[in-house]
């Protein structure tokens, strides 16, 4: 079963410590290294980038809208020619310390409400795909919205995202917000692998929706973070050896 575990992370700031990363990175094959716009700063984008290496984890840019205070979990009217400078302003701060790592970009993945942003508007999807045409490299998102549509259109690579530790609505769409709070490890890793096996998961209106994986995403700042990712790792694990 060669399903990815990818984690946003690398999102501490200053003296302010978010995750736990050093404990998250044994069980993930992906980081979503923050930019500097949400959460973290050079030194933390040099560290997660180096920490990353160590464990043979891929690395990709993960940007935001200018929202340091609210964790980018805020929604912002920005045009589109300014935020694919915004997104390419990001993706090149990373792009420095990769260099100097010898580590290579791997992926794109938008976050916070510019994820759901470019999830339901294409003015917000052209201009993820605006700066993402420049790397040729996946950008991951949710399969059936505007993230598949328009980054496939535009030539771009597309990876399909599941998330393990936020519910869904009955439309498909995640619920995302400010705070994310403790959930079960052992649900959570039941979860992804009926994902995974059946390309379903249950709303939280209790129907089941449609959906496809091909990395499945563990936040940082779950409290039980590290706890979720070696759950949903060892069944993915378990599962594929039967």
């Amino acid at each position: 079963m060669t399903i990815n575990i990818n984690c946003d992370m690398g999102e501490s700031f200053g003296l302010y410590k978010l995750g736990d990363d050093e404990g998250i990175m044994p069980y993930i094959t992906e980081a979503n290294v923050a930019c500097g716009f949400h959460g973290s700063d050079p030194n933390h984008m040099r560290a997660t980038v180096e920490l990353a290496k160590q464990h043979d984890v891929k690395v990709g840019a993960h940007f935001a809208l200018p929202d340091l205070q609210g964790f980018g979990r805020r929604e912002m009217k920005i045009d589109r020619a300014e935020l694919a400078n915004i997104i390419t302003y990001q993706i090149g701060a990373l792009k420095g310390f990769l260099e100097l790592a010898d580590v290579e970009l791997n992926h794109l993945k938008p976050h916070g409400a510019l994820y759901a942003m470019a999830a339901g508007q294409e003015h917000i999807a052209h201009a993820v795909a605006d700066a993402g045409a420049l790397y040729e490299v996946p950008i991951f998102g949710l399969a059936g919205t505007l993230h598949e549509e328009i980054y496939r259109a535009r030539g771009l690579e597309f990876r399909a995202e599941f998330y393990a530790d936020l519910d869904y609505k009955t439309d498909g769409s995640i619920i995302i917000t400010r705070e994310h709070h403790t959930v079960d490890p052992d649900a959570a890793a039941e979860r992804c692998l009926r994902a995974v096996r059946d390309g379903l998961t249950k709303s939280v209106d209790g129907v089941d929706i449609p959906v496809r994986v091909e990395t499945i995403c563990v936040h940082s700042d779950t409290p039980n973070a590290v706890e979720v990712a070696m759950a949903v790792s060892a069944s993915l694990k378990s599962s594929s050896e039967k």
